[in-house]
């Protein structure tokens, strides 16, 4: 009896399959036969995808020589054809570009005034409250910016672990929290104060320093370092 391409992959048991671990253990925990195997998605009449991928593997001596194959090397490998190996191409020169990419930065914080200069030419024309949070690395570099909430810090939503949770994405040392007063006047509000000092409580146990928390105005700004104690309690 003829056996249907799509049957292979469910040859192998459910917690077995690599898009399965991938997703419960993380793409660290994969070996290398198994990640192709999820690029190539289907295996042949003879072999499920997984023998395939292993199969392929031992062609190469190393990840090198699979780096540098053409895509009629590719083909070489039985059950490989046109489309899969131009897939596999392009999947491997994606890899390589990403892994020769550098973290982008959006300029460098060196002093409150700095800093307060680059977000007025960010924040000072919206017309809705933003909150927007720069992520800087241990130069001061700001290596991230992004806006984490539109509306006011007051509300349900500006809660400070989206915050945190983007900020261990990256080499986090240190953030600068912003946020705008569309009516212009930079005068803080309670709500203001009370959400510097939840930031500023988080970061001590996440070990990332709030440098400054700035409210920006129209083409002026406010450092609540700068303006009141709540760095200092």
């Amino acid at each position: 009896m003829p056996i249907k391409m799509s049957s292979f992959i469910q040859e192998v048991p459910k917690d077995a399959q690599p898009r399965e671990r991938l997703v419960n253990f993380g793409e660290k925990a994969l070996a290398t036969h198994e990640l192709l195997a999820i690029i190539l998605r289907t295996g042949t009449r003879e072999e499920n995808v997984l023998q395939l991928s292993a199969r392929f593997m031992q062609t190469f001596e190393s990840l090198y020589d699979l780096r540098q194959a053409s895509i009629d090397e590719f083909q070489l490998v039985k059950g490989i054809g046109p489309i899969k190996a131009i897939e596999l191409k392009a999947a491997i020169e994606l890899g390589a570009r990403i892994s020769s990419s550098d973290m982008p930065k959006f300029g460098h914080i060196t002093s409150t005034r700095s800093a307060g200069q680059w977000l007025i030419q960010e924040m000072s024309d919206l017309q809705q409250e933003h909150l927007m949070v720069l992520f800087l690395n241990t130069k001061n570099e700001i290596i991230k910016k992004k806006t984490i909430f539109m509306g006011t810090v007051n509300s349900s939503v500006a809660h400070p672990r989206e915050i945190f949770k983007e900020a261990v994405k990256y080499p986090t040392a240190r953030l600068i929290i912003a946020h705008n007063h569309p009516s212009g006047d930079t005068e803080p509000s309670h709500a203001d104060l009370y959400f510097t000092r939840r930031m500023i409580a988080c970061g001590e146990l996440m070990g990332i320093e709030i440098l400054d928390h700035l409210i920006i105005g129209q083409n002026q700004y406010l450092s609540l370092r700068e303006s009141s104690d709540v760095f200092d309690e």
